[in-house]
Parts: structure tokens; sequence; C-alpha cells
């Protein structure tokens, strides 16, 4: 299995949510450390975890689009509704 280095059209918008969910996360453990109310704190942390979880989502359904397509090359109709299921399904992960 090669690892080859790939940068896909997505990665540069994947990298900016990571980079704003790196400074939320600082600011929730400034706001641990300067007392703020719980609330706050978890209202911040959940922005922070859904701005990884969709990073993540991005950068499977990018994979799937577009390394699972090359790998598995043509196929025939079975095989091809197969993959677009398995594509479908992973959305709801």
């Amino acid at each position: 299995m090669s690892h080859q280095a790939h940068l896909h059209e997505s990665h540069p918008d994947i990298i900016k949510r990571l980079n704003r969910a790196e400074g939320h996360l600082r600011s929730v453990i400034a706001m641990i450390e300067a007392q703020r109310p719980c609330i706050d704190v978890a209202q911040q942390l959940h922005a922070v975890e859904k701005a990884v979880c969709q990073a993540k989502k991005t950068l499977i359904q990018d994979h799937l689009d577009h390394c699972l397509e090359d790998a598995a090359g043509a196929l025939g109709s079975e095989q091809r509704r197969a993959i677009d299921e398995f594509k479908t399904i992973t959305k709801y992960l």
C-alpha cells in the first residue's frame, strides 16, 4: 500500500477549520483558567468538537471521492453500486 503525499482541494479548507478550532480550544483553556461559567465553557467546547468533526468528515469524504475512486479504477455496475452505497452511508458517520 503506497502512502503518497497528495494535496486535495479540500485540504486548505480543512487546515483553516482546524486552525480555527485550535484558537477556540485555547479560548476554552483560558475560560477555565478564568473560572468562567460552565455553560459558557461547554458552549465553546461544543464549537471545537463540531469544527474537528466537520474537518474529519470532509477529509474522509474527500478521500473516498478521490483516493478510493483512483484505487477502484474501472468497475462493473454491481461493484460500482456497492462503492457508491459505501460512499453514501459514510456521510452518516
